[in-house]
């Protein structure tokens, strides 16, 4: 099983555009063979601050993910175009 989140934060007029990417992408991306979870969060506090917080069952899956025409679409053509910084947390799970 791989887990990790993505958190990326975005200027306050991008906010509704992105709340609909988010939509779409996990609407999408948990249809995927090889997703166990896939759920976009805002942060509490920081209204312009999304954590993802992603799940497969193994490196194969998060590939797909990766190169699946939504992911291209809506992570490449239009989160990364508008965010303002990303970090990546890879997670171990423990029980």
């Amino acid at each position: 099983m791989i887990s990790f989140t993505v958190r990326m934060k975005f200027r306050t007029e991008d906010r509704q555009r992105v709340a609909e990417i988010l939509t779409a992408l996990a609407r999408e991306s948990r249809e995927e063979p090889g997703c166990v979870s896939y759920d976009p969060h805002i942060v509490d506090g920081e209204p312009d601050m999304v954590v993802i917080y992603e799940q497969y069952k193994d490196q194969k899956a998060v590939d797909a993910h990766r190169a699946s025409p939504h992911f291209r679409e809506y992570v490449v053509g239009g989160l990364y175009q508008m965010m303002l910084d990303r970090q990546v947390e890879n997670l171990t799970l423990v029980a």
